[in-house]
């Protein structure tokens, strides 16, 4: 069986879980999600814990218990506690400015960039130069994370564009004559 399936997904104080023969949806003081259950897979509710087993010895069930898991255990904590990404914006003049659902980004085009936050995602900036996205579905902050950070990826000469608070670029060396 999935190491990760072998533990269960404990359910913190003001989360629901209900569970319908194809979906399951969780519910929190953040938000709401759900996600379509896979026939591969046993999922038991007992008391505040959720398990996952693999509904046969098949290779394919076991790793859909271990992906299942996690995915549920992401939707319990993204309803309860949420997620978030920090990126970083180096370069002279670069800055971003959150304007209510959208961020407007001044990254060294000729035009700012505006890119709008789709339902479930914030975006705030405590500096010019920091941006926060936020939000209770961890998917769609990565997701709009990399969209603000394909803007303008960092390039390995400079380090100057749009980097992830915890990454490293590796700077490389001009070519010399």
């Amino acid at each position: 069986m999935s190491r990760v399936a072998k533990m269960a997904v404990k359910l913190p104080q003001g989360v629901e879980v209900s569970m319908k023969p194809e979906m399951i949806a969780v519910k929190g003081t953040l938000g709401s999600l759900e996600l379509g259950q896979s026939s591969l897979v046993k999922v038991a509710q007992d008391g505040a814990a959720l398990s996952f087993e693999p509904a046969n010895d098949s290779r394919e069930a076991n790793a859909m218990a271990g992906t299942l898991r996690q995915l549920v255990g992401n939707m319990v904590n993204g309803v309860s506690k949420g997620f978030e990404r920090k990126l970083s914006l180096i370069g002279v003049g670069y800055k971003a400015q959150a304007q209510g659902a959208k961020l407007n980004l001044t990254v060294g085009y000729s035009h700012p960039v505006v890119i709008e936050m789709p339902a479930g995602v914030k975006v705030e900036t405590p500096t010019p130069t920091e941006v926060l996205v936020k939000g209770f579905d961890r998917q769609r902050v990565g997701q709009i994370a990399a969209e603000i950070r394909a803007v303008r990826p960092p390039e390995p000469y400079k380090g100057k564009g749009i980097r992830y608070a915890d990454e490293k670029v590796a700077i490389k060396e001009t070519k010399k004559k």
